[in-house]
């Protein structure tokens, strides 16, 4: 670990210290007092689903009773989050929640509860990123190169997506609007063949999570990569330049994996469970598989929690409208 990533985890470990109470002085009357039910509101066997195995497993090993990772696809993930928030407020049915939580309140007219008042924010898990590649076809090796061509060929550049207004449609449409480009949108029923679609051709572009597509730029020749949509440079793809160091100042997309409770759940409840996330994130094995999965550790307060949800969903709100998406 280099000396900025030792002072981030230092620094998130005196905060827990300072602001995050004690374990025991949190403790709710006997919780967990029976088996933990964490909803994905996605499809088994993503890295969504994988990294709520992982964190079940941790809150089993802390407290010894079961977390049953209850898989409720559909809706565009509202289906799964719906049932959170009408479950027993009691921190015994959770919701693993990504960046969909914000990104839905634009895309539907009528959404089955608030995100912001029906849910308790937690803690945040970690937050990824994505890698913006291009076929090896294309005559392009940055991404002020992809911006001229574009902008040369007007409708002619393609790029594949997980599906209308998932997170890498609006990413793109994020990317697009900055830049100022016309570009034809591919979507796909999920991120695999998206990227099988760039990996043959079909398309010139993707933005793509990187645990992804990064077996495929290990793989060598099958694409090629032109900038991160992370704050800073990361160490899988340490020559690859950020967004922001491309030019396009400021950009920076990080979705985050999160847990949240019921609106109601008690504060002892609440405070508990985000001290064990915390505590979690700081073991060694943890920030691995999470690495491996393509997620930073990171960890939050469930103020800070709440707060970056309003944020997203003002942020991806703007999105949506200036993109002319349809809310369904």
């Amino acid at each position: 670990m280099n000396l900025s990533a030792r002072r981030a985890w230092l620094t998130l470990g005196l905060t827990v210290a300072l602001t995050g109470p004690a374990v025991a002085g949190s403790q709710a009357a006997g919780y967990p007092t029976k088996p933990i039910r964490l909803i994905v509101p996605l499809a088994p066997a993503g890295a969504t689903d994988l990294v709520a195995r992982i964190v079940g497993q941790k809150f089993n090993d802390a407290w010894g009773q079961p977390v049953i990772v209850d898989n409720r696809p559909g809706g565009g993930t509202t289906i799964g989050s719906a049932l959170v928030a009408r479950a027993q407020p009691d921190g015994h049915t959770l919701l693993f929640a990504s960046v969909s939580l914000a990104t839905t309140v634009p895309l539907y007219l009528s959404l089955p509860y608030d995100p912001v008042k029906d849910f308790a924010p937690i803690g945040t898990i970690g937050q990824s990123f994505f890698v913006l590649a291009v076929h090896p076809s294309v005559p392009v090796y940055s991404m002020q190169e992809l911006v001229a061509l574009a902008k040369a060929k007007p409708g002619q550049v393609s790029y594949s997506s997980a599906g209308l207004g998932t997170i890498t449609h609006l990413t793109v449409e994020l990317f697009i609007s900055q830049v100022k480009i016309d570009v034809l949108h591919v979507p796909f029923k999920g991120g695999a063949p998206a990227l099988v679609a760039l990996l043959g051709g079909q398309v010139q572009m993707i933005f793509n999570p990187i645990a992804e597509i990064l077996p495929h730029v290990k793989a060598g020749g099958k694409v090629r990569t032109l900038a991160v949509t992370s704050p800073k440079r990361v160490p899988d793809l340490p020559d690859v330049p950020t967004l922001d160091e491309s030019g396009l100042r400021g950009f920076s997309v990080t979705p985050r994996s999160a847990i949240y409770a019921p609106a109601g759940t008690p504060r002892a409840t609440v405070d508990q469970l985000n001290a064990e996330l915390n505590r979690m994130l700081q073991q060694a094995d943890m920030r691995e598989r999470l690495q491996n999965n393509g997620l930073i550790p990171m960890g939050s307060t469930p103020a800070e929690l709440g707060e970056y949800l309003k944020s997203e969903i003002a942020r991806w709100s703007k999105v949506v409208k200036e993109a002319g998406i349809k809310p369904e």
